[in-house]
C-alpha cells in the first residue's frame, strides 16, 4: 500500500514542479498523475481522450508543436500504452471515487506549465533545494503543481474515508492556453453534478489567508488575426503591392480605439505581431495575436465583435483581406453565495488559516467558468477558491514559488468542504432556511 499522499504533499508538489509541460503536452504530467490516481484505487478513472471529445477542445495545437513533448516524455519513461491514448494532444484526466447514495461533488484543478525560464539564483528556494524545473524555457510559475497535489491528495481523502456520495476530479490541461476546460465543461463527467469546487493557490492572498470564491471574472477570448496582401519590390513599385503589415498597423492603431462600453470594464490588447520578408519587399502577409476581455460574457462579445470589425475594415483599406480566429474563449461565471458560505466555515476552522475573506474580485480570466457555467446551468453550484501562499514574486515570473504550508491548507479545505457538503446536502438556496 502506498503512502497517504497527505504524508508527502511536499515531495509530490516538488516532483511536479520538476517537470513542467505547457498546454496540451503534459504527457509525463498526465501519466504520472494516473500513476498516482492508480495507488489511490479510484471506481472510475478516464484519460485524454476517455475524458472528453477532443473535437471540443481549444486552442489545439498543430502536430509539430506537439510531437518533441510527446517524444521528450517517451524519452523520459512514460508509459508506452498511456503515450499512446494521450497522442494528438489529448492529456489530462478525470477521477471519479462513486460510493452510493449522497452528494455529486466535483472539483476541478489545471496541469499545465508555462514558457518561462525559472531562475538559478541561489536564493530561489527549487534551484537552491534542488527541484528546479528540469525542462528548459518552461516552468510552473502559476502554482499548478500545487493545484494537482491538492487534487490527488483530496482524491485519496475521500476515496479512503466513509464518504457517500460521488466526487468528480477533474485534472484539466491547458488552462493557461484557454483551451482545456470547455472540453471537459461538455463531458459526461459534469452531468448531475450538484456542487463544483475549483481551487487557486497565491493569486496575492498570503498564507494563512482562504478568499472562499471569486466574483467578477473577467470574460476572455483569444483571438488570431492573418492579413493577406499582395508582395512588390518596395523600391521598383510599391505601388503594385497591397501592404498586408500597413493593414495590421492600422488595425492595432483602431483596436485600441475601441470605444469602451457604459455597462462595464472591457479590455483589448495586441500581445504578437509579426509580417514581412525583407526591408525591400512590400509585406503580403501579417498575423497578430489579440485578446479580449469584459466584464461580463456580453461585454467580452462586444470588444470581440468591435475588433473583428477594425480589422476586416483595415485590411480591405489597403487592398487585403483579414482572416478573424477565435483561438479560445472563456465565460464570466461567479461563485455561489450558498456554496461561499459553506467554504468560509470550514476554511475558519482549519488550522494555519488565520484570515477568511468571503469573497474577492478576481480581476482575470480562467477557463474553469466552463464547468461553473454548466454546473449552475443545470442547476448546481460553483465555488471558486483562493488558498493564500506567500509568493516572493508575482505568477509567471522566474522566481515565482508557493509557501509550502500553503499545501496543507487547501487539502483541508477542500476535503472538509466536500464532507460538510456531504452532511448539508441538499444545500439551501436563496435564502432559505438552514
Amino acid at each position: 500500500m502506498s503512502e497517504p499522499i497527505r504524508d508527502r504533499l511536499v515531495s509530490l508538489r516538488r516532483s511536479f514542479h520538476r517537470y513542467p509541460e505547457p498546454g496540451w503536452r503534459e504527457f509525463h504530467t498526465t501519466a504520472r498523475l494516473v500513476e498516482e490516481i492508480r495507488a489511490i484505487g479510484v471506481d472510475e478513472l478516464a484519460v485524454g481522450p476517455d475524458a472528453y471529445d477532443p473535437a471540443d477542445r481549444m486552442a489545439v495545437l498543430d502536430d509539430e508543436v506537439i510531437e518533441p513533448w510527446f517524444d521528450r516524455a517517451r524519452e523520459r519513461g512514460t508509459d508506452a500504452d498511456l503515450l499512446d491514448q494521450m497522442a494528438g494532444g489529448n492529456t489530462g484526466a478525470v477521477a471519479v471515487v462513486d460510493r452510493g447514495d449522497g452528494p455529486s461533488i466535483g472539483l476541478r484543478v489545471d496541469i499545465d506549465g508555462l514558457f518561462v525560464e525559472e531562475s538559478t539564483d541561489e536564493s530561489h528556494v527549487p534551484a537552491d533545494e534542488g527541484f528546479r524545473s528540469e525542462g528548459d524555457g518552461t516552468m510552473h510559475a502559476c502554482g499548478h503543481d500545487a493545484h494537482m497535489t491538492w487534487g490527488l491528495a483530496v482524491l485519496d481523502a475521500i476515496a479512503s474515508s466513509d464518504f457517500a456520495g460521488r466526487l468528480v476530479v477533474f485534472f484539466q490541461p491547458a488552462e493557461e492556453l484557454g483551451g482545456g476546460a470547455h472540453a471537459m465543461a461538455e463531458s459526461e463527467y459534469v452531468a448531475g453534478l450538484d456542487y463544483l469546487l475549483a481551487a487557486h493557490v497565491g493569486l496575492d492572498h498570503p498564507t494563512g489567508e482562504v478568499v472562499a470564491g471569486i466574483e467578477k471574472p473577467l470574460a476572455m477570448a483569444h483571438v488570431d488575426v492573418t492579413i493577406e496582401g499582395t508582395s512588390a519590390h518596395a523600391g521598383k513599385a510599391p505601388n503594385e503591392g497591397d501592404n498586408a503589415m500597413h493593414a495590421m498597423g492600422t488595425a492595432i492603431e483602431n483596436a485600441y480605439g475601441i470605444p469602451r462600453h457604459g455597462d462595464g470594464m472591457t479590455r483589448v490588447n495586441v500581445g504578437r505581431a509579426e509580417a514581412g520578408t525583407a526591408s525591400n519587399v512590400v509585406a503580403e502577409r501579417a498575423l497578430m495575436e489579440a485578446e479580449v476581455r469584459g466584464e461580463t460574457t456580453e461585454l467580452m462579445e462586444y470588444v470581440k465583435t468591435r475588433l473583428e470589425r477594425v480589422s476586416r475594415s483595415a485590411a480591405r483599406m489597403h487592398g487585403c483581406e483579414a482572416e478573424f480566429d477565435v483561438i479560445s474563449e472563456c465565460p464570466r461565471a461567479d461563485s455561489d453565495p450558498e456554496l461561499v458560505d459553506v467554504v468560509a466555515a470550514v476554511a475558519g476552522g482549519v488550522p494555519g488559516v488565520d484570515r477568511v475573506v468571503p469573497t474577492a474580485e478576481f480581476g482575470a480570466s480562467e477557463d474553469a467558468t466552463f464547468l461553473m457555467e454548466c454546473v449552475q446551468e443545470d442547476g448546481g453550484l460553483a465555488s471558486y477558491l483562493i488558498v493564500g501562499t506567500d509568493h516572493p514574486t508575482s505568477h509567471h515570473t522566474p522566481t515565482f514559488d508557493v509557501d509550502e504550508r500553503s499545501l496543507e491548507h487547501g487539502v483541508d479545505v477542500l476535503v472538509e468542504s466536500i464532507r460538510e457538503l456531504e452532511r448539508r446536502h441538499p444545500l439551501p438556496r436563496g435564502g432559505e432556511d438552514q
